[in-house]
C-alpha cells in the first residue's frame, strides 16, 4: 500500500529526478515507511510506501534481474502467492517475499495482459526498458486511484491529483464540464478531474506511454447478462462460498488487521467471516452520533456493539458531533476534488480512530450495490404496479409528489422523500428514472445555477448505460453504478479518507470474482419480492442472526441536512453568501438562496445539493486561492460561533 507517481518525457529527454520528491511529499500520508525512486531515460517513477507485506524485504520500486523491468505498486495482490508458485515453474526467481513483485514477473510471463491475472486492488506503474514503455494500470472496480495528464511535452501519473499540482506548468483553474457533472451527481465522474487538464484513469484500464504518443485500453468490465439457468438456492451456496473465501484472501498480513463495524448486514458478513479464519478476537471500530432525533436516527453504535459481542471482538466506539466544521478544508484538500457524500467525514474519523491500533481494516463497502441493497433498486419492481396507470395519471402523482415534504433525518419524512422521488420518475423512462435516483440536480437545474455553462458536457449516465448492454434492470443498473458512483464516490472517499490515516482499507465485498458472480444472478433472485438483498440474507441465514439481516438499513454518512438547518446554518450562510458566490464568479446566487429556503422549510431535502455547494467552495478557497486547510477551517470556525 502506497502511493505512486511519475512522469514521461514524450520527446526522449532525461526527467529532473527533484521532482519526484516534490510529488513524493505532497503524499507521504499515503506512505510514512518508505519512499523510493527509478529514473531511466524518458521515465521517472516513485512511490511513498505504507509498510504492509514482507516489511522489511519489500522496498519499491522492485526492478528484475538486470534492471530492464522496475516498477511501483500501490494497494494488494491478493493471490500473489498462487501467481508467485506459477512464475517460479516458468524459471522466474524473486528478490522478495513482497506481493507486487508478481507484477514485474507477470508483466516478463504473459506480456501487457498480465494484469488479467491479477486478483486484488492496485494501481502500478511498470517500465520496460527495453521497448522504453511505461505501463500505468488500475485495477478492474477502480478502489485505487490513479490520475493523469498530458501537456503535449510530458505525460505525469500519481495516486492523488495534488501531487501533480506539485509540477510546473499545472494549472489551478476549474474544468466547467466537470464542475456541471459534479453539481448534478455530487461527485466528479471519470475521465473528469474538477482542476482542468487534469484526468482520472478509467476503472479496468491500462494507459500505455512511449515517445510514440499515449493510449488507454480497459480490460475488464462486470457482466450484465444473467444466467437464469442456475437455482436460488445454488446461487446462494455459490454466494456464500464466495464470501468467505474473498474474505480470507483479504486477511494476508504481517501488520495488525481490524474491521469496520457498523452492526448492519454488509459489515456483519465481513466480520463473521474474519472471525472463522483469525487466530483471535478481531478489532472493530464504529462511529456514532452524539445530539438529537437526528443524530439517533443515523446512529447505529447500538446494532454495532451487538454484532460484536456475537463475535467476541476486541470493540471500539467513537462519537461525532457537529463541531466537524474545522476538520472539512483539511478532508477536502485530501480528497483532491469536492463532494456531497458526508460519508467522507465519518470514514475518515473511523480510519484515524483505528489506526491508532492497526495498519489494515476491512470494510463491507460494497454491498448494497453488489446485492441490492439501495431502495433505488426495488423502483423497478415498483413500477409494474405503476405502468398499468395512463399517462395523465402518472403526470398527476408527479404533480402530487412535488407538494410531499421532504427530509432524511426521520422515519416519516424519510419515507416521504423517497415516495417523492419515486412518484416523480414514475412517468419517465428506465435510464431517467434511474438518473433521478442518484443525481442531486437535474441538467436543468444545473444550467440555471452555473454562470457559464459548459459547451460540451459529459453525460456520464447515458455513456455507462451504452456501455453495460443487457436487459435485465437490476444488472443495468449495477453496471452503470460499478463505472460511475461506485468509483468515483464511494471507493474514492474510501480510498482518500483511510490513506489520509495512513490506513489500508481492503473492501472483500468487491473481489471482481465474486462481483462477476453476483452480476449474473436475475433481479427476481436477488431482490425477490421486493426484499432488498433478499438472496444475500438466504446465503447468510446460517452466519448473522435475524435480527442482523433484516434491521432496517441506515447511511454511513453524517446527519449533515440536519446540522445544515442548525449548528452548522450559520457556516452555510457563510460560505454560500451573495458576496461569497458572486466573488467566486462560477454560480448564480439566487437559486442557492431558493434551495437553502426550501430546504429549512421541508419542502424538499437540499442535504446533497446544499453539501456539493458547500464543498465546492472550501474546495476552492483551498484548491484555487491556495490557502492552508486550518486558515480555512479558522474562517468557517468563526463564522459558526
Amino acid at each position: 500500500m502506497c502511493g505512486i507517481h511519475g512522469f514521461f518525457h514524450l520527446d526522449g529527454t532525461a526527467p529532473d529526478r527533484s521532482w519526484l520528491g516534490r510529488m513524493g511529499d505532497v503524499t507521504t500520508h499515503r506512505g510514512p515507511d518508505d519512499a523510493g525512486a527509478h529514473v531511466d531515460g524518458p521515465c521517472a517513477i516513485g512511490m511513498r510506501r505504507l509498510s504492509i507485506i514482507d516489511l522489511s524485504g519489500g522496498h519499491q520500486p522492485i526492478s528484475n534481474h538486470d534492471g530492464s523491468l522496475v516498477v511501483v505498486c500501490n494497494g494488494e495482490i491478493y493471490n500473489f502467492r498462487e501467481l508467485r508458485t506459477e512464475l517460479r515453474a516458468h524459471g522466474h526467481i524473486f528478490k522478495t517475499e513482497s506481493d507486487s513483485e508478481v507484477v514485474l514477473h507477470g508483466y516478463a510471463q504473459w506480456g501487457e495482459r498480465f494484469v488479467e491475472r491479477l486478483n486484488g486492488m492496485f494501481g502500478f506503474a511498470l517500465w520496460d526498458r527495453r521497448q522504453q514503455l511505461l505501463l500505468v494500470g488500475r485495477d478492474r472496480l477502480g478502489i485505487k486511484p490513479i490520475y493523469w495528464f498530458n501537456d503535449g511535452r510530458r505525460v505525469a501519473f500519481a495516486s492523488e491529483a495534488k501531487a501533480l499540482l506539485a509540477l510546473p506548468g499545472v494549472a489551478r483553474e476549474v474544468d466547467l464540464a466537470a464542475l456541471a457533472a459534479y453539481l448534478e451527481l455530487g461527485y466528479v465522474p471519470a475521465p473528469l478531474c474538477m482542476l482542468k487538464g487534469i484526468q482520472k484513469l478509467p476503472i479496468a484500464s491500462v494507459m500505455k506511454i512511449s515517445t510514440r504518443g499515449v493510449t488507454v485500453d480497459s480490460y475488464w468490465k462486470p457482466p450484465t447478462q444473467v444466467d437464469t439457468s442456475v437455482s436460488a438456492e445454488d446461487w446462494v451456496q455459490r454466494v456464500r462460498a464466495r464470501l468467505e473465501a474473498s474474505v480470507a484472501m483479504q486477511m494476508v498480513s504481517d501488520v495488525p488487521i481490524g474491521a469496520f463495524l457498523s452492526g448492519g448486514v454488509d459489515s456483519g458478513a465481513v466480520l463473521a467471516f474474519m472471525s472463522r479464519h483469525s487466530s483471535g478476537p478481531v478489532k472493530t471500530y464504529s462511529i456514532g452520533f452524539d445530539g438529537g432525533a437526528a443524530e439517533r436516527f443515523y446512529n447505529e453504535l447500538d446494532n454495532a456493539r451487538e454484532v460484536a459481542k456475537m463475535f467476541g471482538t476486541d470493540h471500539h466506539e467513537i462519537l461525532v458531533r457537529p463541531d466537524v466544521v474545522r476538520l472539512m478544508p483539511r478532508l477536502l484538500w485530501h480528497m483532491d476534488e469536492p463532494i456531497a457524500d458526508s460519508a467522507f467525514i465519518t470514514t475518515y474519523l473511523v480510519s484515524e480512530f483505528a489506526r491508532k491500533d492497526v495498519k489494515v481494516i476491512l470494510s463491507g463497502v460494497g454491498g448494497d450495490e453488489l446485492f441490492g441493497g439501495y431502495r433505488r433498486y426495488l423502483g423497478e419492481h415498483y413500477m409494474r404496479y405503476v405502468d398499468w396507470l395512463p399517462q395523465p395519471a402518472k403526470r398527476g402523482a408527479a404533480w402530487i409528489a412535488d407538494l410531499l415534504p421532504s427530509d432524511r433525518h426521520s422515519k416519516w419524512l424519510n419515507y416521504s422523500r423517497l415516495a417523492k422521488n419515486f412518484l416523480g420518475a414514475a412517468a419517465s423512462p428506465f435510464t431517467e428514472r434511474y438518473r433521478s435516483y442518484v443525481s442531486a440536480s437535474s441538467p436543468s437545474e444545473v444550467d440555471a445555477l452555473m454562470i457559464k455553462p459548459p459547451k460540451v458536457r459529459l453525460d456520464a449516465i447515458e455513456a455507462a448505460f451504452n456501455a453495460v448492454g443487457g436487459t435485465d434492470p437490476l444488472a443495468r443498473m449495477f453496471g452503470v453504478d460499478a463505472m460511475t458512483q461506485m468509483p468515483d464516490d464511494l471507493l474514492m472517499l474510501t480510498d482518500k479518507m483511510t490513506m489520509a490515516a495512513s490506513l489500508e482499507c481492503r473492501v472483500p465485498l468487491l473481489d471482481h470474482e465474486l462481483v462477476e458472480l453476483a452480476a449474473q444472478i436475475p433481479a427476481g433472485i436477488k431482490v425477490a419480492g421486493g426484499e432488498l438483498k433478499s438472496l444475500m440474507k438466504k446465503a447468510l441465514a446460517d452466519v448473522l442472526p435475524k435480527e442482523v439481516l433484516y434491521r432496517p438499513k441506515r447511511g454511513f454518512g453524517a446527519p449533515m441536512g440536519a446540522w445544515l438547518k442548525s449548528a452548522l446554518a450559520p457556516m452555510l450562510d457563510s460560505a454560500l453568501s451573495r458576496e461569497s458566490v458572486e466573488r467566486r464568479g462560477l454560480l448564480h446566487h439566487a437559486p442557492i438562496a431558493r434551495l437553502i429556503d426550501d430546504h429549512r422549510a421541508n419542502r424538499v431535502d437540499g442535504t446533497d445539493r446544499l453539501l456539493s455547494l458547500l464543498n465546492l467552495e472550501i474546495w476552492c478557497r483551498v484548491y484555487l486561492d491556495e490557502r492552508a486547510p486550518e486558515d480555512v477551517a479558522e474562517q468557517l470556525e468563526e463564522a459558526v460561533a
